[in-house]
């Protein structure tokens, strides 16, 4: 079965059908009407994930006033003091008393309760909140959503920190309780499904109707999809009772591919950011440092946002235990997660401390880059909500109370930033994801183990 077709059969199906391909030639000839965009900037919405805490005094300030000095960890978002909400007391009841990294990390956008399963039958304990807004509003863009990341999945059991599967530190996006939506990895991958032109410069004006740019969708993407369910269907009639069962929820998933051709097929009304981004094709395979393949991957994500190609979007850091070798960095001799257990021997944390703040810098840099892009008299960051911190408070302890969080942006006017934000103790961090999604007009009563809508944000 899996050289008829595979998982990836299906997604690479997927991929092509949910992408345009932008070209300059024929942005030229053809702009979109001005009757069929968008009059004001959209909406968006990102989850930026870092892995392993913080060192708590160097991220909460002292005192309980609105205003705030600026801590160690916080002192790369200085300059956008007035552009960000600092929350606290925020927390996961669900990830109290469980292994200190895996299971931390799908609650973290779900709020669920994740479940010690053998790894063939993962179990999340909820859809996370970017998949709830994508089900909503996800038609109105080629890319319902787009993951990024940069560790590779993982695989196996750890057996040494509770007999949790690894995987579920792999993914913060999941489309239900069982099925984790892959991230993209590699530049030139995530790049191409926003851009399959490899030569023009990146423009996002460009009329959907185009003749030539129909064509090209109808002849790489449909054929693809056709090929997909005349396999699927064969496989059907000749296979168990167990795996009729098993495809009827593949057609279901290549039904709602199909629903997202027919949007794609359709005039979206986009918002249409004039001129050229500064972003050409990377480079195939992985970049050869580390600090050049988180920028990389920053860039395609703000391309895709000012593009409008989406409009929610999630980041990943660095996994659940990310052992990632931050030598390069001066005074650090070790990986992520081995040095946050520094046992509060100061020269280990004091490399630990480096690394945070290196983590803290690149979303700063992410975040002002957001600033500069004007969209008409507001900037991106203006428009859009960008939630940025981790499922660990104090690394070393693996603490889950008060966890290291700002919300960025002004959210088109829903937002307030500029403050602390000190919610009760123990708050749901739930209760955020439900004003966020009442703030994208997705009018959800509850989520996850969310009280109420977390009030004092605007």
């Amino acid at each position: 079965m899996s050289k008829s077709i595979t998982r990836r059969t299906l997604l690479r199906g997927a991929g092509a059908a949910l992408t345009l391909p932008w070209l300059e030639s024929i942005a030229s000839g053809a702009p979109v009407p001005a009757a069929e965009n968008l009059s004001a900037p959209p909406l968006r919405t990102v989850f930026i994930f870092m892995p392993n805490g913080v060192r708590p005094d160097y991220w909460t300030p002292p005192g309980d006033a609105d205003d705030y000095e600026i801590t160690p960890h916080l002192k790369p978002l200085e300059s956008l003091k007035s552009d960000f909400l600092l929350l606290e007391n925020l927390w996961h009841k669900n990830t109290v008393g469980r292994n200190g990294h895996w299971p931390k990390v799908p609650a973290w956008l779900s709020g669920g309760f994740v479940e010690r399963t053998t790894g063939s039958d993962l179990d999340s304990g909820g859809t996370s909140v970017d998949q709830i807004a994508a089900q909503h509003l996800g038609l109105e863009t080629p890319l319902p959503t787009f993951e990024l990341g940069i560790d590779p999945p993982r695989t196996g059991i750890d057996t040494a920190g509770g007999g949790f599967p690894r995987a579920l530190g792999s993914f913060l996006s999941w489309a239900d309780p069982h099925t984790p939506v892959p991230k993209e990895i590699v530049p030139q991958l995530a790049f191409d499904r926003l851009f399959r032109n490899v030569r023009t410069p990146v423009v996002s004006s460009v009329d959907p109707k185009h003749p030539s740019l129909v064509a090209s969708l109808q002849r790489d993407e449909t054929s693809v999809l056709d090929l997909v369910l005349e396999q699927a269907k064969s496989l059907r009639r000749k296979g168990s009772s167990g795996d009729q069962a098993r495809l009827d929820q593949y057609f279901e998933s290549v039904r709602s591919v199909e629903q997202r051709m027919e949007a794609a097929m359709r005039p979206q009304k986009r918002w249409i950011n004039q001129g050229k981004f500064p972003l050409e094709r990377p480079a195939p395979g992985l970049p050869d440092s580390h600090p050049e393949h988180v920028r990389l991957m920053l860039d395609i994500l703000l391309l895709a946002l000012w593009s409008d190609n989406t409009r929610i979007a999630t980041m990943m850091l660095g996994d659940a235990q990310s052992s990632q070798d931050y030598s390069f960095l001066p005074g650090v001799k070790g990986s992520f997660h081995g040095l946050s257990h520094h046992r509060n021997i100061e020269a280990t944390r004091v490399q630990y401390e480096k690394i945070v703040t290196w983590n803290i810098e690149q979303t700063a840099y992410f975040l002002k880059r957001m600033k500069s892009l004007d969209e008409g008299g507001t900037s991106l960051l203006d428009n859009s909500m960008v939630l940025f911190g981790g499922s660990l408070k104090d690394g070393n302890r693996h603490d889950v109370e008060n966890l290291p969080l700002i919300l960025a942006g002004r959210g088109k006017g829903a937002l307030k930033p500029g403050r602390r934000l000190r919610a009760p103790a123990k708050t749901p961090l739930c209760n955020l994801h439900l004003a966020m999604l009442h703030r994208m007009g997705v009018m959800e009563k509850s989520f996850g183990d969310s009280t109420g809508p977390l009030e004092g944000l605007s």
